[in-house]
């Protein structure tokens, strides 16, 4: 086969021959192959020599990865169509005639529209704290409540589980936080918007079951399928025809969205699963790392988690530099990537878009930004530079996070409005993300205090001062 992908090795090639019809779910490591192996799913399942041929869809949830995908996509794979979640699920509604003219909500829409929302509800009840939580609290339990595919009061209070990564919301509130979302879709639906990100899934779902029409895909198989709702899941199992199959490729451990999703809990049949433990991707020294990092406390009690095994591959420890302030850090990461991306892949990888800023504006022209937008992937020496959820599925030779100072992680602002436990594990999966992207060469900075995020074990790192 033709193409940017790497073979298939040792277990790796049992994944391109499942079944052929049902749900199959692989769990992997960081660095085992599975956005390679869903590739190669896919030419299995869609090749048209074979009697279980068909239209074959594979889907990711972040739109850097797709044009990454499209990239490393042979060209044989004519029957193959390859596009992120939300272009999907926003096609199919159009198709049935139900997605009107800009009628998604926007995330600042969404935004407003929740916070008046709490308002309105909060002025027919006596004063109390409740209303006064931070409006990330209310944005993100009615992200949940859609994301799970809960569509009724009854439901959502005796549903067992309520709330974002554990924090459970007292039975007692929950009518008045289903209140809020009832008003803040009327507030929504009188601006001319039907939906939004979170809940266009259940759409699409209760669209899917109504739908008698033959189904445009035979086969979907959802690459870093951690990121997918229970209800993106669900409905993706209702877009298939009965002789379909549903392939599911994820890792837990990357689980950055707040879903806390596993294969089960979206009703997926799976009689059997696949594991794959081998790390491919990154050296010896820099898996040591993100396995240290995947024992820490934040990510405890995670559901089908599955530890690496240490590759043979050897290489130098991750450096990490303690700089005098963050000037400095700038200073010096700019030198180390214009200096090593004459021979190298090289990754700037840091917590958000304003951070992100700070580099887009000292690299301009001479850098790929990884965003949403991007339409061409340019493979080989280079400088690479985004935050660490577009970097997610992705690699480079070098990967350099700044900022991994106590003060920058966790977010101060999201342990405000959601508490210091869900500021760890959020954050702590990001870092494991962006550790992770790098397959030779791994550079850490800080200056004052280091994230408690990183381990301790001195052993796992070379360190430096400038």
């Amino acid at each position: 086969m033709k193409g940017n992908l790497p073979k298939p090795v040792k277990k790796q090639r049992e994944v391109l021959y499942m079944p052929v019809s049902g749900h199959t779910a692989v769990l992997g490591t960081a660095g085992s192959g599975k956005t390679t192996l869903a590739l190669y799913r896919a030419a299995y399942l869609s090749e048209l020599s074979m009697p279980h041929a068909g239209r074959t869809l594979l889907l990711t949830f972040n739109t850097t990865l797709v044009t990454y995908l499209k990239y490393l996509k042979p060209i044989e794979l004519g029957n193959v169509h390859v596009e992120n979640y939300h272009t999907f699920a926003r096609g199919y509604l159009n198709v049935r005639g139900k997605m009107g003219y800009n009628s998604i909500c926007k995330p600042e829409e969404r935004k407003s529209y929740i916070s008046q929302a709490v308002q309105k509800v909060e002025s027919v009840y006596e004063p109390s704290k409740f209303f006064k939580r931070p409006p990330e609290f209310f944005e993100d339990e009615i992200q949940w409540i859609f994301s799970n595919g809960i569509t009724s009061h009854d439901e959502y209070v005796e549903v067992e589980r309520v709330g974002r990564f554990g924090t459970n919301l007292s039975r007692k509130l929950r009518p008045v936080m289903y209140e809020i979302l009832e008003k803040y879709v009327e507030i929504r639906t009188s601006n001319g918007k039907m939906y939004d990100w979170d809940d266009v899934a259940i759409y699409v779902r209760k669209e899917f079951e109504e739908d008698t029409s033959p189904r445009l895909y035979k086969h979907i198989i959802v690459d870093e399928g951690q990121d997918f709702s229970p209800e993106m899941i669900r409905s993706l199992a209702a877009a298939i025809p009965e002789d379909g199959s549903l392939s599911f490729f994820g890792d837990v451990a990357q689980q950055i969205y707040g879903q806390r999703m596993s294969w089960r809990s979206a009703g997926l049949n799976i009689p059997q699963q696949w594991i794959f433990k081998e790390n491919y991707r990154n050296t010896k020294q820099i898996a040591q790392l993100g396995l240290a990092i995947s024992r820490m406390p934040f990510f405890h009690d995670i559901p089908d988690l599955v530890e690496p095994t240490s590759p043979r591959a050897d290489g130098a420890l991750p450096t990490l530099v303690e700089c005098g302030d963050r000037n400095q850090q700038v200073e010096i990461v700019l030198r180390a990537a214009r200096s090593s991306a004459k021979t190298l892949s090289v990754a700037i990888l840091v917590k958000d878009r304003a951070q992100e800023k700070v580099f887009s504006a000292a690299l301009g022209g001479g850098a790929t930004r990884l965003h949403r937008d991007l339409q061409v992937w340019n493979d080989g020496p280079g400088i690479y530079h985004g935050t660490y959820h577009a970097a997610k599925g992705l690699e480079f030779d070098m990967v350099i996070v700044p900022f991994l100072d106590a003060d920058n992680l966790p977010d101060q602002d999201y342990i405000a409005s959601h508490g210091e436990e869900e500021a760890f594990t959020r954050d702590g999966r990001l870092l494991y993300v962006a550790v992770t992207r790098a397959k030779s060469s791994l550079i850490l900075f800080y200056s004052g205090a280091l994230t408690p995020l990183l381990p301790v074990d001195e052993s796992l790192y070379q360190k430096v001062k400038p």
